[in-house]
């Protein structure tokens, strides 16, 4: 076993072949562990804290990568609650189908869980049920994977109706596949009216428990499915009044922790919650915002997103995350100060492309440059055209994305019209959703001279006095 502090390995030939020291060994990912040195909180670390190794697997990629991966799992971990002790990855061509890690370095790593007196094994990837069950029959602690540490930090996180009903959506559906049976206890048979003493010819096959486990779990996710469905029918309507009144849609997405709220609060002065932890928001906030020249528009919070998160997520948050694929602009937030900024923007993309938002127009807005790299924040702004620096802590940029935030927005029309004294809604809406150069009561109603958006403008000309 090898400890690798600053060395990093090359990737393999062209041949495909793995170097012999990297395929025999775990690498230990320096810095990861959360072990207090306070010796007066081991009691409560003892009762009220699961203390965790993280395994991952290091198929493609480079090294960099899988080590920025499992610190990244570190996190997650500890956003759950957990005190991680030891991070490890194997070099492996592809993960193995039977332990994730082979059967060799399951046994080494369940040596390093006895050794550290950890009580859960965290895996950097989504393991198939058969995965779980042979892996946890070697290191004999509890196995869990990427997703289901996920899915345990957005239920700790979910404060409103809709985003508990998303979250147990979302690990029913995880769960489901992964029920197992533990002895007999979830294997037994019960038909006909057996338990009520029916007697003979009344005895049928029945059930086994797993079964009704199983079928409680696809009705709940039924009923589920109707609340999450019932619930987005209001965010529709709220939606189609915004468009009826031509207020132009802003939805703020990007990687988790990347300042999303923060800079929301910024633009808006929304007091949102902010917290340096991941997925703290989950329940989508939406705030009036004004451009320089005045221009009113609707910006939205959104919740973050991560590596390789899980499809279970993006299914039961879809009606959330639709908000993005029906905005007229998407401000992208990376945060500037990360390790690797890139993989941030293809995450966000991949899922943005998955609720087909990838046609919506994108500024990218580098948040956190006060704790940024000049060197890197340079490098990132050439790789990403049109980008805006800013930094939602200190303020800096903030007039600057002002600005191009309403050169992003969708243009609007010029119109010169005479509105009947009848239509004097049309006139109010001018005012709250365009620029009003002027206005002049006459005989026959108001002439007005205005910028309003191209829906607007057509219902204008409509009702326009000949």
């Amino acid at each position: 076993m090898t400890t690798v502090f600053g060395e990093r390995a090359e990737m393999p030939a062209a041949t495909g072949e793995l170097d012999l020291e990297d395929r025999h060994a775990l690498r230990r990912v320096a810095g990861l562990s959360t072990e207090l040195t306070d010796i007066t909180e081991v009691e409560y670390r003892a009762l009220r804290l699961e203390r965790v190794v993280l395994i991952g697997v290091w198929s493609d990629g480079t090294l960099t990568s899988a080590e920025n991966s499992l610190r990244e799992l570190s996190r997650l971990a500890e956003t759950a609650g957990s005190v991680v002790l030891d991070g490890l990855i194997q070099r492996r061509g592809r993960v193995d189908p039977a332990t994730y890690v082979g059967s060799g370095k399951a046994a080494e790593l369940a040596g390093i869980v006895a050794a550290t007196a950890a009580d859960t094994v965290i895996c950097d990837g989504e393991l198939s049920p058969s995965q779980l069950r042979r892996l946890e029959g070697v290191v004999k602690v509890k196995v869990i994977d990427r997703t289901a540490l996920i899915l345990d930090i957005f239920a700790q996180h979910a404060k409103s109706r809709e985003g508990k009903s998303q979250v147990e959506l979302a690990q029913l559906q995880y769960m489901l596949p992964r029920l197992r049976g533990w002895g007999e206890s979830l294997s037994r048979q019960a038909g006909g009216r057996v338990a009520g003493g029916g007697g003979i010819g009344t005895r049928g096959p029945g059930e086994t428990k797993i079964e009704t486990d199983r079928r409680r779990i696809r009705t709940r996710i039924s009923k589920l499915r109707g609340e999450i469905a019932a619930m987005a029918t209001g965010r529709q309507v709220q939606r189609g009044q915004r468009r009826r009144n031509a207020v132009p849609s802003v939805v703020i997405a990007g990687y988790t922790n990347a300042g999303k709220s923060s800079l929301l609060n910024a633009l808006t002065g929304a007091g949102l919650l902010v917290e340096d932890a991941l997925f703290a928001t989950l329940d989508p906030a939406v705030r009036k915002a004004k451009t320089p020249s005045g221009r009113p528009f609707t910006l939205t919070d959104t919740v973050g997103f991560v590596r390789h998160l899980p499809h279970q997520l993006v299914d039961a948050f879809r009606s959330t995350l639709e908000e993005a694929a029906e905005a007229d602009l998407i401000l992208h937030v990376v945060d500037g100060s990360d390790a690797d900024p890139q993989a941030q923007l293809a995450a966000v993309r991949g899922v943005l492309a998955e609720i087909g938002a990838q046609n919506v127009p994108e500024l990218v807005v580098i948040n956190k440059i006060d704790d940024a790299d000049p060197v890197s924040l340079k490098a990132l702004q050439l790789r990403e055209r049109g980008s805006v620096l800013a930094s939602a802590k200190t303020g800096e940029g903030l007039d600057e994305l002002r600005a191009a935030i309403e050169a992003a927005l969708p243009d609007r029309d010029a119109v010169r019209v005479t509105v009947p004294y009848s239509r004097g809604d049309l006139v109010a809406r001018a005012h709250a959703a365009g620029e009003v150069t002027r206005t002049e009561h006459g005989p026959d109603g108001t002439l007005l001279e205005a910028k309003v958006p191209p829906e607007l403008a057509a219902e204008l000309q409509r009702c326009a006095v000949a």
